[in-house]
């Protein structure tokens, strides 16, 4: 087994991050099938795994594991071509009608336009807290790596080690954060037709079924979530130095997650995404909230 640690070219908020090798990750190991029969399928000794969907379903699947807080690294490569209505997730989500989300999800198109990423988080089962992507690559072309950090003082979301968005922990101001539920990691390939390509305008070409995504090689740096059962909910469920954080890789066991921030030149990095490839943002949707702008919009996201 293999890891390295790689200097990020544009002098990015991390020092070194960790590379994700075909050693850490084994998705019988960690992951099983949640919906859709055959039509998910656990290839290579556990190394890659394809959702399709068809007319007649789509498919997931979902962790073996719960967690609360870490860092969830996903390679994905989307299903090519006319697309339209289609839906391809990556996510972490609680249970319940109060349940806490960190969401991934990737719009089809129609052939030659770009996939959409729409990012948003839940909290105590408020969501409403769209940012949409136009990225910088065409996902469907080769695998991409898509990460999670969420730890106590912010969720940041990552693509290819870029930063698109950060959610900053605002309890302070009255702004609700996930903190107290245990997450379980989920993906899935789903029909949308009726509103995720220009809001259902474009619907589903069948002809192009079925539709294929690939899931490869993912790490997961966390805290299982049955370490703090019991927690007060009103509290962080337990100190950092009393967590000893899980890894599908264990020759490479990184906490860096833990307290992971942006310094200037991640959030330099960060401005340039949401300047350049930014397509919708919630914090400057008005008609959506005519009473008022989300509190956490009139505060700095960075």
């Amino acid at each position: 087994m293999s890891s390295c640690n790689i200097i990020f070219s544009l002098s990015l908020f991390i020092t070194c991050v960790m590379v994700i090798t075909a050693s850490a990750s084994n998705f019988y190991q960690d992951f099983h099938i949640l919906f859709g029969d055959q039509r998910a399928q656990i290839l290579d000794g556990g190394q890659l795994l394809t959702l399709s969907q068809d007319q007649t379903s789509g498919s997931g699947f979902i962790s073996q594991n719960q967690y609360l807080f870490g860092r969830f690294d996903m390679q994905m490569k989307l299903a090519p071509g006319n697309t339209a209505g289609t839906v391809t997730t990556f996510y972490l989500s609680s249970s319940g009608y109060h349940h806490d989300e960190i969401d991934l999800e990737f719009l089809g198109n129609t052939s030659g336009n770009p996939y959409t990423l729409s990012t948003n988080i839940y909290t105590q089962g408020i969501g409403g807290r769209e940012q949409q992507f136009h990225l910088w690559f065409d996902p469907s072309k080769d695998f991409h790596t898509y990460s999670v950090v969420w730890n106590v003082h912010r969720i940041i979301i990552f693509v290819d080690n870029s930063p698109i968005r950060v959610f900053n922990n605002l309890e302070l101001l009255h702004v609700p954060f996930p903190k107290s539920q245990p997450m379980t990691i989920y993906a899935s390939f789903w029909d949308g037709d009726s509103w995720a390509t220009q809001g259902g305008r474009v619907k589903t070409d069948w002809s192009q079924a079925p539709f294929t995504a690939s899931y490869g090689r993912y790490n997961i740096n966390a805290c299982l979530g049955s370490q703090q059962q019991g927690s007060s909910s009103t509290a962080y469920p337990y100190s950092y130095t009393d967590c000893v954080p899980t890894s599908t890789n264990s020759s490479n066991v990184d906490n860096s997650w833990r307290n992971l921030g942006l310094n200037a030149a991640g959030r330099n990095r960060l401005r340039w995404v949401q300047t350049k490839f930014m397509i919708y943002n919630y914090c400057t949707d008005r008609n959506k909230f005519p009473g008022g702008l989300p509190r956490e919009c009139q505060h700095s996201k960075f």
